[in-house]
This record gives structure tokens, sequence and C-alpha cells, in this order.
């Protein structure tokens, strides 16, 4: 059984998608110590508890007070699945420091704690007494951003950034390429720190205009290793499989009691706590509006600011759990670079489930409720976004 500690007086559970771990009870009050991972592995009692756990997890999406409609609900143990896969790919496929490989853990069809859709997401793990090479090609991508983590703890939230790099500071040659050296000891150029905890690393590639720009194309590899994997063994998988399962818990039981707390604060943006932003693996240069918005049929939500200085920002509309909205087929954000300004440089965004025929709307795409996030990115300053819920026969008559 997997148990996920939920602390008091706050959000949730704080815990990195990209390194977590959990308090692992077995079952039958056996512990570790009295039970090898070896044995575990080969009785098979290692899958059961996969499984068991991943069962335990349909409890959130049934949970008093999750939205007990068919559309939120099918998407609720959708998200479980999709969890479910990325967890796999991350702490099974991709989980060995000895032979890393830059992975994408959270994409299009695989979504968590209001995934950025203007991000191309990389993840791989790392082992804090190693040296490491990241190798690049710039692309154009606007943003680019590398970030060392240790694990999370999901009773405490004590997840650390180790060290911080963005292409603005980075040594480019001519033709667009570069390295970047991960390790505990200082390097002279390029040096993305590594602490004896570190156990992976979190790039984070940003778009401004998708139909355009191109990603950075990166590698990474162990420095003196000969880029090889360990062998599977018994005790590793056990490891690794209790791994899996207890993100699938931790992430749905954390967001789903983010969004319940949103709600108190439903169709506002209220400033995230930076703190609780950091534990969770956010990014330092951003500041994070996180709330609900919950609409009637005829309603439409009416977000209105004066952007700051910033290198960019956006908002985006997300489901119950946090997953952001398809944002392959539907317009459901929109960011500084394809916005639309009024003539003083003010912002207007408009939600509603259709189109009131003005600039900046974005599409609820059949759903009533969710979560929404606005970041300032880069900022000199973080004004607040002001909200009002309007008819959307109201909204023809303002002018943008």
């Amino acid at each position: 059984m997997i148990v996920v500690a939920m602390p008091r007086g706050r959000l949730g559970i704080i815990v990195s998608w990209l390194a977590v771990r959990v308090v692992i009870r077995r079952g039958d009050h056996q512990t570790m110590s009295e039970v090898s991972s070896y044995d575990r592995l080969m009785t098979g009692k290692s899958w059961e508890d996969f499984c068991d756990a991943l069962k335990g997890a349909g409890q959130t999406i049934l949970a008093e007070g999750s939205p007990s409609n068919s559309l939120d609900r099918a998407e609720g143990f959708r998200y479980l699945s999709r969890l479910t896969r990325a967890a796999l790919e991350t702490f099974v496929e991709y989980a060995d420091p000895l032979a890393p490989v830059l992975h994408r853990p959270v994409h299009e069809t695989a979504k968590i704690g209001a995934d950025n859709p203007d991000n191309y997401y990389q993840h791989a793990s790392l082992r804090g007494d190693l040296d490491y090479i990241i190798r690049g090609q710039r692309g154009t991508i606007h943003y680019l951003d590398f970030a060392t983590q240790s694990a999370g703890v999901a009773s405490s939230g004590d997840s650390e950034q180790g060290g911080h790099l963005d292409a603005t500071t980075l040594e480019i040659d001519a033709g667009g390429n570069f390295e970047i050296h991960l390790s505990c000891e200082p390097k002279p150029e390029n040096w993305l720190r590594m602490t004896p905890e570190t156990n992976a690393v979190i790039v984070r590639q940003t778009y401004q205009d998708r139909e355009t720009e191109i990603p950075a194309n990166l590698t990474i590899e162990r420095i003196g290793g000969d880029g090889r994997p360990a062998p599977l063994t018994a005790e590793s998988l056990d490891r690794r499989l209790a791994q899996a399962s207890g993100l699938v818990v931790a992430c749905s039981s954390l967001f789903s009691t983010w969004a319940q707390g949103f709600r108190a604060h439903s169709n506002q943006l209220p400033k995230f706590d930076d703190a609780i932003s950091m534990g969770a693996g956010g990014d330092p240069n951003i500041c994070y509006y996180h709330s609900y918005w919950e609409l009637g049929p005829e309603d439409a939500l009416v977000i209105e600011v004066m952007p700051p200085e910033c290198e960019s920002w956006n908002f985006q509309l997300d489901n119950h759990w946090m997953e952001s909205l398809d944002y392959r087929f539907y317009q459901i954000h929109v960011n500084k670079h394809t916005a639309e300004y009024a003539s003083d440089g003010s912002l207007r965004i408009v939600v509603a489930h259709e189109d009131p025929g003005v600039s900046n709307w974005i599409t609820t795409v059949g759903h009533a409720r969710g979560t929404m996030c606005f970041r300032w990115i880069r900022a000199k300053d973080h004004p607040q976004p002001q909200t009002r819920v309007m008819k959307r026969s109201e909204i023809v008559g303002l002018s943008q």
C-alpha cells in the first residue's frame, strides 16, 4: 500500500513530478527490513503492490468534492492512465543514472500540474556523485532553461533545486552549439551545479510561436562511463515499481487537493505561494497565479490586466485535474506573442463556452469547470489580473 502524508494547514502535499520519494508501507505490516526487495519481486509482491496502489488511486477520482459528471470523471480516470504511462517511463524505462536519457514525461497526452501548453519539457535521471555533460544546438525556441533537482519528499515538500541555468547566460558558439557540465565541483564555463542529493535534471523550453520556433536539440551522457545501463535486478525493479505507483498516487492526490483549495477563490486569480511553487519543482523565473473557474452556459469570465515588462507571459485553461485542455486542436491558452492588445497596451482575455466575437477568446472545450493558470516569466513586476463574470451577450459591447 502506498501512503502519502498530507500536512495540515496547506493546500496539500508538495511533490516534484520529476523526482518523488513516498512513504511506503508494505502489506501485512511487513517492512523492507523484514522482506527483501529480491523476495518481493521474486514472489510477485512488488507487482501486486504496484497494481493495488493504482487501484487505490481511483478513489481520488471518486472522492467527495470531485466532479461527478461524466466528462470530468472520464478525464479523471484517463488522467490516472496517463500518469501511469509517464511514471513507468520515468522510473522504469529511463531511470538509470549510468545511462541518462532526456525524455519527455509531460507532453500533449501526458499532463500534470497545470502543464504549460507553451513548454517542451524534458527530464533525465542523475546521480549526485557522478558528472555529466549536455550537448546541444540552440535552435530558435524563445526560452531555454536547465535545473538540477533533488528528490521531493511527499510528506514535507522539500524538493530542492541544486542549480539553475538558462540560455541567456550560456556560452554558445557561432553555429549555435554549446556544452553544459553538470557536477558538484565548479567548472570554468556553462556549469550547472549539482549537489550530492541531485537525482534529476529538468529542461524547460518555452515557445512563443509553436508554428515557427525550433526547440534546442539536446543529448546527455555520463562522463567517464561507457554509456550502457546497468543490468536490471530484482531489487532495482522493486524500487522502481514502487516509485512509479507512488507518483501516480501522490500526484493525483496532490493536484486534486490543490483544485479543491482553489475553489475558495473561484473565477479569481490570486498570486500563488512562491514557496509552494518551488517545493513542487517550479521555475524561479516565473510568477504563478493558480485558481478555479466555473461558468454557467451563458457566462463568460473576463480577465483584464496591464502586462508588465517581461520576457513572456501566458494564460491557460485546465480541467479539474489540472491538466491543460487540448491545445493541439483548441484555443485554450494565449501568450505574449499570440495575444491582441488594446491601444494602451492593456490586455483582456475572455473565457466562454462559445465564441463571443472578441479577441483573446479561450474556449472551455465543453467543460463547465476546472482550474486555470496565469504566468509572468522574468517580469519586472507582478500586477494582479482583475476578473469578473459577465453574460456572453454583454461581451459584444466591450471594446478591446
